[in-house]
């Protein structure tokens, strides 16, 4: 199912049931798994592991050298799991010897125009909207929602089930479960409405959103609101997550609307 226009290294490693439209191009290091479709005039660079029934439309290139100045030739990948969609121009730029690799997670949707930058971690079910940017080193959980043109700086944390809103510049880590809005970006509420999409029952949302009123709506600093969340909430895998994300936050989080 490979098209006599398009251009493959007889190197490269193709399963049998990719489907390439012609006027692609496919150089020597790369993988591609089995029922993948690869569209017309896609550029897939050295160092490409694609999953399988990936889908990767028009214009789009995949594992470009990394736009660092700092990169020195080394041999990296960038990896996009199973059942991933990269839309029309998407570009995905492989790792330096930060990280040595860049990695799309299984079953996320990339829309058109996005850019995912050089050792970026994206975890599993995100879905991107268009002209997403990540810069270099950013982190992004499962689960993650970023609508229209929301720029994300340089060595960000963004938690998993976390919705930031279109056009937002984001400086400083997002914490898992949150909502984030407004200039500058700021916490909102929770993600409730894709926590119950995900199957999270009302308790656990509610303990949810107990704890960010004490990060964020009564006014403690971020050592007393911890202290106070380990002392009244039960241990629970969201109550971690959440304690562990601001404690290991390197950048610093977000603050809530009208916090100094």
């Amino acid at each position: 199912m490979i098209q006599p226009l398009a251009y493959i290294h007889p190197q490269a490693k193709i399963a049998d049931s990719v489907v390439i439209d012609p006027f692609a191009v496919i150089h020597k290091d790369v993988e591609i798994g089995e029922g993948t479709w690869i569209g017309s005039n896609v550029t897939i660079m050295d160092g490409a592991r694609i999953g399988k029934n990936c889908r990767i439309f028009p214009g789009a290139v995949i594992s470009g050298i990394p736009q660092d100045l700092k990169f020195e030739g080394e041999e990296t990948t960038a990896e996009i799991g199973d059942n991933t969609t990269i839309r029309e121009c998407v570009t995905v730029n492989r790792g330096t010897k930060d990280r040595y690799k860049t990695v799309i997670g299984k079953n996320c949707l990339i829309q058109a125009y996005s850019h995912i930058a050089h050792d970026c971690f994206v975890g599993d079910h995100c879905i991107f909207s268009n002209s997403t940017t990540l810069a270099g080193h950013v982190t992004v959980g499962d689960y993650v929602v970023l609508a229209g043109l929301v720029a994300i700086h340089q060595f960000v944390k963004v938690g998993s089930h976390a919705f930031v809103t279109g056009g937002s510049l984001v400086r400083k880590d997002v914490p898992p479960y949150i909502k984030a809005a407004r200039e500058p970006l700021s916490y909102t509420g929770i993600n409730s409405v894709g926590m119950r999409r995900r199957g999270y029952t009302s308790e656990q949302i509610n303990e949810i959103q107990d704890i960010y009123r004490i990060l964020f709506v009564k006014n403690n600093n971020v050592t007393k609101a911890l202290d106070i969340i380990e002392a009244e909430f039960n241990p629970t895998e969201e109550r971690d997550e959440i304690i562990n994300f601001i404690r290991n936050s390197n950048r610093g989080v977000l603050k809530g609307f009208g916090q100094s």
